[in-house]
């Protein structure tokens, strides 16, 4: 696990190693291991080390071929790096270290380009083949790690980067992209390859970029979930069965590791199936983690608790503390924009906690998004039911399940803001994912949906930024490209049914799991926020909405906002998803535009050069 930076210079204009330094700097949290960069007029490209896998300096990075015309730094952790080395061996490969980075450089030295098709892994990953002066990135396949680009080829230079704060370190100036934020207000994320940043893009999940001076920059895609299609004929055994065997080997691959390691365990479905298939390869105890809460609605450390004693676990848990307001401003420091969901602070504490033991932790993540654990889904296809869905209802699902409701577009957005949500269809990332999976039932076309677009654009962020914000890697088997193309042939019916979410999934690990812990009632894994604001946050949101700053950006009705704000205190309704939307967005303004001296000392983390 890593973070990686550099750039294309068409130009031909070398990078000056002060800002290449600065970059480094930026996201030295992602690896405070070790950190390298290779350097000449048409390419820079560089790497903060977080040592998992062959602890030696070995393999710092960059990695650099025999002749030293390829080089190589990534993001990530390879899985199959292991049978993937062992096979380049027969092919006449020579390695000289035990890493799986240099794993990247055998394989394309011998499979080319497309050799991303052969990895397992969560990764980005830049390769400068000087031979043939071109620079490839890659990003792995669901987006589990990101990868951020700017500029272009008539700009003289493109750069690269794990965070946006890297490309942001290299002395250019970026304004906020207004349709991006509008698509923030409508869903509550901004869906990729959209970035708040103008001039800023994520690299699409799944896809590959090919950098040359006589072609410029040319994105494809690499691997296409679009292409499963469900098995109408599957059985409820055939289905259980595959599904355990995907979770074990994902399971059993994603716990190589040179360095200690855990699991978050919050005493869910997903974390507890991990956790129980963890425990079927270790003959001691290994460390979980969890984050508990003084409300019980939000707390389930007690099943925790159990899932531990269950599988012998040496477990700690945190209660959540209340210092929302450093935490919050903490969490949009590290995400680099606006997020709506709160869960990031919990994430980010159980990260803190977690890395005082362990370097590596696995989790639960995308369990929901690939089995229909959501209610939402329920809500929409009771008991998987489909025949009575109506004309249009795609768009419907997305609006309902979207952030700004009713008229608020119109109330509470003004100015440019207003203009930009209804210059085009703020929905439309999620909208037309539904409709283009058109191949699948309408469960898993929802499913797919929120898989490709949800999933990378806000759900691992979460993981991704909270963990690496403490020098933490995680992994999820569920995020296995297996276990997404096997959960996408399973038919949506088997998914929800007789009012469960997550119906096969649930029947298959009940074995492993019990029933209390398998059947229990699903919590939704976030802090009491619409209780603190009534309460401990009240003048915290006061002073970050209404004291006149937020104000003087003129993209909200001030009236509107008090108006929230007041009834929502006055518990005569729940603001609590517009509120905390329009306080990540005044932080992430105050931050990132404002660049406020007074303000951003309070998240930043000290950083000094290697």
């Amino acid at each position: 696990m890593c973070g990686i930076f550099g750039s294309f210079n068409f130009d031909r204009a070398p990078v000056a190693d002060a800002i290449l330094s600065d970059m480094a700097n930026s996201i030295r949290h992602r690896g405070p291991d070790a950190g390298g960069w290779h350097a000449d007029d048409l390419v820079s490209l560089g790497n903060r080390r977080l040592s998992i896998l062959d602890l030696s300096q070995a393999s710092d990075q960059p990695i650099f071929s025999d002749d030293r015309r390829t080089i190589v730094v990534q993001n990530g952790e390879i899985y199959n790096y292991i049978e993937l080395r062992d096979e380049l061996r027969q092919l006449g490969a020579k390695f000289h270290t035990q890493g799986d980075t240099e794993v990247l450089l055998r394989a394309y030295e011998v499979w080319g380009p497309e050799f991303v098709s052969r990895l397992n892994g969560m990764f980005a990953i830049a390769i400068y083949d000087s031979a043939q002066a071109q620079l490839y990135l890659y990003r792995d396949r669901l987006g589990v790690k990101p990868l951020y680009i700017a500029g272009s080829a008539e700009e003289g230079r493109i750069w690269f980067g794990s965070e946006i704060k890297a490309i942001l370190a290299n002395g250019q100036s970026y304004t906020p992209d207004l349709s991006a934020l509008a698509q923030f207000f409508a869903l509550n994320y901004i869906p990729q390859p959209a970035t708040a940043f103008d001039g800023i893009r994520h690299l699409p999940p799944g896809h590959m970029a090919c950098l040359s001076q006589q072609n410029g920059l040319k994105i494809r895609q690499y691997w296409d979930l679009k292409r499963i299609r469900n098995d109408t004929d599957m059985s409820e055994a055939e289905a259980k069965g595959e599904l355990l065997a995907q979770l074990d080997d994902a399971t059993r691959i994603r716990m190589r590791s040179d360095a200690p390691y855990g699991a978050f365990l919050s005493g869910g479905l997903d974390s507890s199936s991990v956790v129980g298939m963890m425990s079927l390869y270790q003959t001691q105890p290994l460390h979980t983690f969890s984050i508990g809460f003084d409300d019980p609605r939000f707390d389930e450390t007690k099943f925790a608790l159990l899932a531990a004693k269950r599988f012998g676990m040496r477990h700690e848990v945190k209660i959540a503390d209340h210092d929302a307001a450093r935490e919050w401003a903490h969490f949009i420091w590290h995400c680099d924009q606006p997020h709506g969901d709160v869960s990031f602070i919990p994430t980010g504490q159980v990260a803190k906690l977690a890395a005082k033991q362990v370097k590596m932790v696995l989790t639960g993540d995308g369990g929901d998004e690939l089995f229909a654990g959501y209610e939402k889904y329920q809500d929409l296809f009771p008991d998987g039911r489909t025949d009575h869905l109506e004309n249009g209802w795609e768009d419907r699902f997305v609006r309902q399940s979207g952030l700004l409701q009713g008229d608020e577009p119109d109330t509470l957005l003004t100015g440019a803001l207003h203009q930009a949500f209804h210059d085009g269809d703020p929905y439309k990332s999620l909208s037309d994912a539904v409709r283009h999976a058109d191949h699948q039932d309408p469960v898993n076309r929802v499913l797919f949906a929120e898989t490709t677009t949800l999933l990378p654009g806000n759900n691992l962020v979460k993981p991704d930024r909270m963990a690496m914000a403490h020098s933490l890697e995680v992994r999820s088997p569920f995020l296995d490209y297996r276990m997404a193309e096997f959960a996408f042939s399973v038919p949506g019916a088997l998914k929800l049914r007789q009012g469960e979410t997550k119906w096969i999934y649930k029947k298959a690990v009940e074995p492993l799991l019990g029933a209390d812990l398998t059947w229990r009632k699903k919590q939704m894994f976030t802090v009491p926020i619409g209780e603190w604001f009534r309460q401990a946050l009240t003048g915290y949101c006061r002073d970050i909405l209404l004291d006149g700053r937020l104000e003087a950006r003129a993209l909200f009705s001030m009236e509107k906002v008090s108006q929230m704000l007041t009834q929502h205190v006055a518990c005569e309704a729940n603001y609590t998803r517009q509120l905390r939307a329009l306080i990540s967005t005044e932080l992430w303004f105050r931050l990132f535009v404002d660049q406020d001296a007074d303000f951003r000392p309070q998240v930043s983390t000290p950083t000094e050069s290697d």
